[in-house]
């Protein structure tokens, strides 16, 4: 479907553009080292934090994503979003306050705390990778299909170009404070955009009653039978939550948000914030695919389901509306794992081999390393169109990549035996059995295994290696010891979490979400 933007659409895109640039400039003015570049001075608060972290999750991958998907298989994508509610509240009561006392810059940095340098660097080049080649790259390819909609004989390439420069410029510039103000604005825009879809969507549908007559029953449901193509029951309980953790926990340009808090109260709050915004995902970007399908059943991709809800539903003035706030998940993405991508190169290789450096310095090399991985993102973009779907490319990278690092941390945090032999011998044995079950499952089909029974099986294989390695060689030091999740802590902090009120009590505020994510999943069961 070829387009046309009306001049005020075009209009309310350039000024959104050159407000957003002009601010990141303005930041990076004021940073005067690696401190305020990386994390913002550590002075963010909940609001800052559960924002920027919803809006860069929810990027154009995650639109795109999520609506092809409930338009091709249904809404049990959904379970991905539900459950990162869960997760977050994990990662709020045991992981979070670890990082924030250890004062570290980037999530590799904890490993190296926890385990040694060499599991650092392992991890540190493995965020690297999927920072530029699964996250940045597949989110400049989402935005370069909606470019390619208004002007179709547009290379992807040249879409994918322009899209990178926008985030780049003010990324480079700005730093992380300028990645979460913008976010904070981009989260506000992306919220009101999808409200917009989702009210057209449903109302050429014929409304919900409408859709839910028309639609198969098993496509409105969660929980799917154990050899469902897209999320099978087994697989969402035990597949989803290791990617979930992976992702939310230990991701570095998701995690480097909470590092920026000002406190752990702070961050705890912001990290349930961020679990609670994920909870109207499923009616706001989830349902619109499946209404979809009433509306346009013979689209050629389910990568268009969402660019052509846009284009299709929304009247001038709103449409321009609308393609801000998907610019603005763009861009969300875009600048944080940009920016986090900078951040590891940046403080996990090069001030460890150069630690003469001034923290000016490592700022301004900070900025060279972000346009260096905004380039090297824009030349493999490109290719993700080789692929079934954007979703599919996004979830099965990381199956079969993310699972040994995901095993070091929670076992790490709970046994405090493990050590640092431990550590590296399971990531060797990981490894081994992620590229194995790679090139025997996608490339040469000898098996044919879900994505999502990958992490089980791969977590399966490294805990034993973690477990023999650690056992056979020396305790790890006193230091190493005290990075783990402590329960008499927990216990003392009792007296003080009962002291405040329940708007303030993370624990309160936990246990509401997951109420509420249980009734959501019941509803839908």
């Amino acid at each position: 479907m070829n387009v046309s933007l009306h001049p005020i659409d075009f209009g309310i895109l350039l000024l959104y553009t050159i407000g957003i640039v002009a601010h990141g400039i303005w930041v990076g003015k004021r940073h005067k080292g690696e401190n305020d570049y990386f994390l913002a001075g550590r002075t963010m608060t909940w609001t800052f934090i559960g924002m920027s972290l919803f809006a860069s999750n929810i990027s154009s991958t995650t639109l795109i994503g999520l609506a092809g998907e409930a338009y091709s298989t249904g809404i049990a994508v959904y379970n991905y979003e539900w459950m990162a509610a869960v997760v977050l509240v994990f990662f709020s009561i045991f992981l979070l306050p670890l990082y924030l006392n250890s004062g570290i810059y980037t999530v590799p940095e904890f490993l190296e705390k926890r385990y040694d340098s060499r599991c650092r660097s392992y991890f540190s080049a493995l965020t690297l990778f999927l920072n530029i080649f699964v996250d940045t790259a597949g989110t400049l390819y989402a935005g370069g299909l909606i470019i390619r909609m208004v002007f179709p004989d547009l290379p992807l390439w040249e879409a994918v170009v322009s899209l990178a420069l926008l985030s780049g410029i003010y990324t480079a510039f700005g730093g992380l404070a300028a990645v979460m103000f913008t976010d904070m604005v981009q989260a506000i825009l992306l919220l009101v955009a999808s409200v917009i879809v989702t009210f057209c969507a449903f109302e050429q549908a014929g409304g919900w009653s409408q859709i839910v007559a028309s639609t198969p029953p098993d496509m409105l449901s969660l929980v799917r039978p154990i050899d469902d193509p897209s999320v099978p029951w087994l697989g969402l309980i035990t597949g989803v939550p290791l990617l979930g953790f992976y992702f939310w926990c230990t991701n570095q340009f998701m995690t480097q948000r909470v590092l920026s808090a000002k406190n752990i109260e702070e961050g705890r709050r912001g990290v349930l914030f961020a679990g609670l915004l994920k909870l109207p995902v499923l009616f706001i970007m989830v349902l619109p695919g499946t209404a979809a399908i009433l509306i346009y059943p013979e689209l050629p991709k389910p990568d268009l389901v969402y660019p052509t809800l846009l284009f299709d539903l929304l009247p001038t003035g709103i449409l321009g509306l609308a393609l801000a706030g998907f610019l603005a998940a763009l861009m969300s993405q875009v600048d944080s794992t940009l920016n986090s991508a900078s951040t590891l190169l940046t403080m996990d290789f090069l001030k460890k081999y150069r630690p003469q450096m001034s923290s000016y310095s490592l700022m301004q090399a900070g900025r060279i390393f972000t346009l260096l991985f905004m380039g090297i993102a824009v030349l493999w973009a490109p290719m993700i169109e080789n692929f079934d779907s954007l979703f599919q490319y996004l979830q099965k990278i990381l199956s079969y990549a993310v699972t040994p690092v995901v095993t070091l941390f929670l076992v790490g945090i709970f046994w405090k035996r493990a050590n640092a032999a431990g550590g590296v011998f399971a990531l060797w044995i990981g490894t081994f059995c992620g590229v194995t079950l790679f090139v025997l499952n996608e490339v040469f089909g000898v098996i044919s295994l879900h994505f999502l029974y990958i992490p089980p099986l791969i977590f399966c294989m490294t805990l034993p290696a973690l477990f023999m390695g650690s056992m056979r060689t020396e305790k790890p030091d006193a230091q190493q010891m005290s990075l783990c999740w402590d329960i008499s802590a927990f216990r003392k902090e009792t007296v003080e979490m009962n002291s405040l009120p329940w708007h303030k009590n993370y624990r309160i505020l936990s246990v509401i979400l997951l109420l509420l994510t249980s009734i959501l999943l019941m509803f839908f069961w």
